[in-house]
């Protein structure tokens, strides 16, 4: 016979249980969810129930943006040397793509940045800043789309 504690025990047990289940996920962001490993899909804003030991939550992604700073050192060919400073706002459109690139994303727009300075330097002909800011943002945007990263704004100035 089991006795009134055990029953006590095991029914906190389970009750401890079923609270660490329910996931309540705020405005603004999204839980990528994981089961036994592998990707299982995405939750939004709301309460959910993941199961135990099954299931845990992978990466918590805003969705409403971020802002990278930008402050580098650029070392050209020609042996001239430029500070690249400003920003670049962007923001997650699909958590599930974005997934595999979340915990790195600010490192692969700074890749990415680069080589949209030296596709917008091979067409400077003498246009302004806001123009050449606006080249890098499509550059970047066309080599980030497919990972679920948008680039909504890029403010950044070249000097010597």
């Amino acid at each position: 016979m089991i006795s009134s504690l055990a029953i006590f025990l095991i029914l906190a047990l389970l009750a401890i249980v079923a609270i660490a289940s329910i996931k309540r996920i705020p405005e603004g962001q999204v839980y990528t969810l994981r089961r036994m490993g592998k990707p299982a899909g995405t939750l939004t804003a709301g309460t959910h129930f993941v199961l135990p030991l099954v299931e845990r939550i992978a990466h918590k992604i805003s969705i409403t943006g971020y802002t990278l700073a930008v402050d580098e050192r650029l070392e050209h060919a020609t042996d001239s040397a430029h500070t690249l400073r400003g920003r670049v706002w962007w923001q997650v459109l699909d958590p599930e793509r974005a997934d595999s690139v979340i915990d790195r994303a600010d490192d692969l727009i700074r890749l990415r940045l680069r080589d949209a300075l030296e596709t917008a330097s091979d067409d400077n002909n003498g246009t302004d800043l806001r123009a050449r800011n606006q080249r890098i943002k499509q550059t970047l945007n066309g080599s980030l789309r497919e990972r679920g990263v948008l680039v909504t704004r890029v403010e950044l100035d070249l000097a010597a």
